[in-house]
């Protein structure tokens, strides 16, 4: 069986330096969505498939919006973009100007060496192997261009032999070019010239002169490196990118649907609305800790099943923190009273605590064994815990901390853990920069405070005997009428108190006596008996589980009286009167 209870309703949290305490919820390939996206999707998701459009109806519906926003935008003359496909001119206008950007790249800077250089989606690119450039030399090499083209030289289709090619290639001293070559196997091999004065190997197409291009239309947008043939073990060069299209209008309409496209850039505006964060992180982010309530499934054999303390569905408040090495000690120190406080708030205070230590199977070196150990041991001594060491209990993958709770009864439970972990970092080959630029892998530390949320719940059940303590008790008050006369009043007085945030709840339909034995047995801590006197003086007459009668008081006072009980822990069963 699967159990099912409400009583601890916390979120999944994913924390971050800036916002400690966001919620977070979710988590795919490094990335963390909000807690309200994530409902918002599950939502739309679950709402679309009981009655899901075909996706040419969702094609048409996504173009009809576009259109009315740049409508509303006061765009009202659409220009329809040609592309590579359905313009070979335009294809062929991208193609020369790579040509022609190569040819102003070696005017300007004579040592740069030359690549390839292909026409693209939305334009075209040249990698260079140079110095690297800046965006001030992007505008040089513009202006070269724009001579270039502005000169109307021919683009001359050239046809050499092997060899000839070869010859030329090494005359020029271009080793790139020679790999290229290399890789050709259709013969003969084609050259175009841009006049007189650059050549390349190319199977074109090109325009038939540089002056078929408009220089008003092509535009340099960006660099950046790129490994030679994407092959990091090769050179980095220089890569620059640039559109091209027919005419400027074309121009002004890709750069108008690029600027468009950068303001709806889910990146920049998932960071600026909060909406989730990608984990690309350096050892100036460590330690970085992920916490989450994990839903796990087991196929338990239908004779070991017991109530919540063993069951096919069970919740863990898991979480994994990542940290340097040098961090391990405060980390574990930190969890160690996170756990101490969670534990003392539920009313347990006596524990067993056992240090597992490195056992004859184990993955990681000596060393690391050898400071995690220590770090644990002396989290624990800071802490000021007797523990127990367990020699060779720890895991195959790193040493551990296990905390028993004993409840009132004197049993002992197996409740928190904090494992350290040198195996799933490299597992999954996470790797951090550190200050010399090097990747190093971090130290990940598993931790579970109350364990199963089912049986932390058992526990909890048996430990008070049903008997809640006030702040946790799922009713805290129930607002009695002595007869239904005054039954508008306690909805008045209950309405009230669930504002204020007390969980309350009113019971009638019998008489008092027996309304009150019904609220003891069902073990409610705070009784409220409203009677014709307490309607005319907009009171309550208050009555404990724990302390019997404590007279009658304002709505107000009562739950000031009950905010200040729970939040008092030497108040955690009683709720006191002070006259």
């Amino acid at each position: 069986m699967a159990a099912t209870f409400a009583i601890f309703p916390l979120p999944s949290f994913h924390f971050h330096k800036r916002h400690s305490t966001r919620q977070r919820f979710g988590s795919l390939n490094g990335a963390v969505f909000s807690r309200t996206t994530s409902s918002s999707i599950l939502n739309l998701y679950h709402a679309k498939r009981r009655n899901y459009p075909s996706t040419t109806t969702l094609a048409v519906a996504t173009d009809s919006s576009i259109h009315q926003n740049q409508s509303q935008s006061g765009s009202e003359d659409k220009i329809v973009l040609p592309t590579n496909e359905s313009s070979e001119t335009l294809l062929r206008i991208r193609h020369t100007c790579a040509h022609v950007m190569a040819m102003a790249v070696q005017k300007l800077f004579p040592d740069a060496k030359v690549t390839i250089g292909p026409w693209i989606e939305n334009g075209f690119y040249y990698d260079f192997d140079i110095e690297s450039l800046t965006d001030n030399d992007l505008k040089k090499i513009k202006k070269e261009m724009d001579r270039i083209i502005s000169r109307n030289l021919p683009l001359v289709r050239e046809e050499v032999s092997r060899d000839e090619a070869l010859r030329r290639i090494m005359a020029l001293n271009e080793p790139y070019k020679i790999e290229i070559l290399e890789s050709i196997k259709e013969e003969p091999i084609t050259i175009y010239h841009i006049g007189e004065e650059w050549w390349d190997l190319c199977a074109g197409p090109h325009v038939d002169s540089t002056g078929k291009i408009n220089k008003k239309a092509v535009e340099l947008e960006s660099i950046a490196g790129a490994y030679w043939r994407g092959d990091e073990r090769k050179p980095m060069l220089q890569r620059i990118y640039g559109t091209a299209w027919e005419n400027e209008e074309q121009l002004k309409a890709y750069l108008h649907f690029k600027e468009e496209a950068k303001r709806r850039d889910h990146r920049r505006l998932g960071q600026d609305l909060d909406l989730f964060s990608i984990q690309l992180n350096s050892y100036r982010d460590f330690p970085i800790r992920v916490a989450e309530l994990g839903t796990v499934y087991r196929y338990e054999l239908s004779g070991s099943l017991h109530g919540l303390f063993r069951v096919r569905g069970f919740t863990q408040d898991d979480a994994h923190i990542f940290c340097l090495e040098d961090q391990i000690k405060d980390e574990i120190r930190g969890v160690l009273d996170l756990t101490e406080e969670i534990l003392l708030k539920f009313g347990f205070d006596k524990y067993e605590v056992n240090l597992s230590t490195r056992p004859e199977k184990s993955v990681g070196n000596d060393d690391i064994w050898e400071k995690a150990t220590s770090a644990l041991k002396d989290a624990l001594d800071d802490k000021g815990w007797t523990y127990q060491i367990d020699e060779g209990g720890g895991a195959f993958y790193g040493p551990k901390i296990d905390l028993k709770i004993e409840d009132a009864l004197g049993r002992k439970w197996q409740c928190s853990t904090i494992q350290v972990d040198f195996n799933l970092p490299q597992r999954f080959d996470i790797t951090y920069v550190d200050s010399n630029g090097e990747r190093k892998r971090p130290i990940l530390i598993h931790r579970a405070v109350l364990g199963s949320l089912e049986r932390f719940f058992g526990v909890l059940i048996e430990h008070y005997a049903g008997d809640f303590p006030l702040w946790l008790s799922p009713i805290q008050a129930r607002v009695l009428p002595v007869t239904d006369a005054q039954l508008e009043y306690c909805n008045d007085v209950t309405n009230y108190l669930k504002m204020k945030g007390i969980r309350a709840e009113v019971c009638h339909g019998e008489r008092l006596p027996k309304l009150i034995r019904i609220a003891e047995k069902q073990k409610i801590p705070l009784m409220a008996v409203v009677g014709a006197k307490e309607v005319e003086t907009k009171s309550v007459t208050v009555r404990s589980r724990f302390g019997g009668e404590l007279g009658t008081m304002s709505v107000d006072d009562l739950i000031s009286r009950i905010n200040l009980a729970t939040e008092n822990p030497s108040s955690i069963h009683h709720f006191h009167i002070s006259n």
